[in-house]
């Protein structure tokens, strides 16, 4: 019976949304460990087996979000940071995404969060942010909190765009390369 319930457990997980590369491969063997090492009595190595599987979940699902960042302008470079994921259990889990942007004079920052429970927690904020005299703004159908310089949204009550560091003169033009509706359903 339980090794039923682990099986549903894991069929559950939609390993055909996981590119098939070496990533998948790995995600699918250590899936199986898991499911072996639990069928055999091992609860601790097969408990290790899934924690692990879903920290390569969340890379994948993490370079899925590195995909809606903008490119760089003309004249301008793109850095990833490709360690955001792995910060993101200190608030909460979820995954993450960011990029810094520079033109050798200038530099900012996009950063995406997603399914963070910090970032639903802020749902609230961005309805009222009017209210409590938050500078609003258009990024194209997407509306942003200008906070000082800082452009942020929620997007589909789940997925944060956040960006600082230059004037939003300069951001906005990038933010709308963002394909948000993608983005809402990420």
């Amino acid at each position: 019976m339980r090794a039923l319930i682990l099986s549903a457990t894991l069929a559950a997980v939609p390993l055909s949304a996981v590119p098939l590369s070496a990533a998948a491969d790995e995600i699918a063997d250590t899936i199986r460990s898991a499911l072996s090492a639990y069928e055999s009595g091992d609860a601790q190595y097969a408990a290790e087996e899934l924690a692990y599987a879903q920290q390569l979940l969340r890379e994948v699902k993490a370079a899925g979000l590195t995909g809606f960042l903008p490119p760089a302008p003309d004249g301008w470079t793109r850095a990833d940071d490709t360690e955001m994921t792995a910060s993101m259990g200190f608030m909460g889990g979820g995954v993450g995404a960011k990029a810094t942007y520079t033109n050798g004079t200038d530099t900012f920052e996009i950063m995406l969060m997603a399914d963070n429970p910090m970032v639903a927690a802020m749902g609230g904020m961005f309805a009222n942010a009017a209210a409590m005299g938050i500078r609003q703004m258009r990024v194209g159908r997407e509306r942003f909190a200008d906070q000082d310089g800082q452009l942020t949204a929620l997007i589909g009550n789940r997925v944060l765009v956040q960006a600082s560091g230059t004037s939003a003169d300069v951001m906005v033009p990038v933010l709308e390369g963002i394909d948000y509706a993608g983005l809402s359903a990420f």
